[in-house]
């Protein structure tokens, strides 16, 4: 597996990475409507070219936001490399803090991300109902029948 830049790749792959893994690629949340095939990021590529884990990101200064952060293959070590990934980039950037928004319902990202150092600091309740408005195809329950409603903002400290 090696990991490079997304802007390295045809952004035609991407984008339908996003729309084979998420529908579209456009991620709502509190902070903004993103077009995650136009942000930065990197991709975790398997030898054969495939691309089996994405994450994509915006620089503000002293802070980076992850946007999204997919892993095809889970287990494996690709969501924690694509993850340290960023945060070294963000750390050479200037960036004291990383943060990001998931919902209440992705019990796997909560998970992942506080094993990792990240802090629930926000929520925002009924968030999704907004997002919705802009994006419909969002579901109302998880496939672990959870209704998905609110957002949660997770931080981590990387100085």
């Amino acid at each position: 597996m090696n990991i490079i830049p997304t802007h390295h790749l045809d952004r035609i792959k991407v984008q339908q990475f996003f729309i084979n893994h998420w529908g579209s690629p456009q991620m709502v949340v509190s902070t903004g409507v993103y077009d995650c095939s136009e942000l930065d990021g990197f991709a975790a590529i398997q030898g054969s070219g495939e691309i089996v884990g994405l994450i994509t990101y915006i620089i503000q200064p002293e802070e980076c936001e992850i946007v999204s952060l997919d892993s095809v293959i889970e287990n494996q070590g690709v969501g924690s490399a694509l993850l340290q990934q960023v945060e070294t980039f963000a750390a050479q950037h200037g960036c004291v803090t990383i943060r990001l928004i998931t919902t209440n319902d992705n019990l796997h990202a909560l998970r992942f991300y506080q094993k990792r150092g990240y802090q629930i600091v926000k929520v925002f309740p009924n968030a999704v109902e907004k997002a919705r408005q802009m994006k419909p195809s969002i579901p109302l329950i998880s496939a672990d029948g959870i209704p998905i409603r609110d957002e949660m903002m997770l931080v981590k400290q990387l100085m």
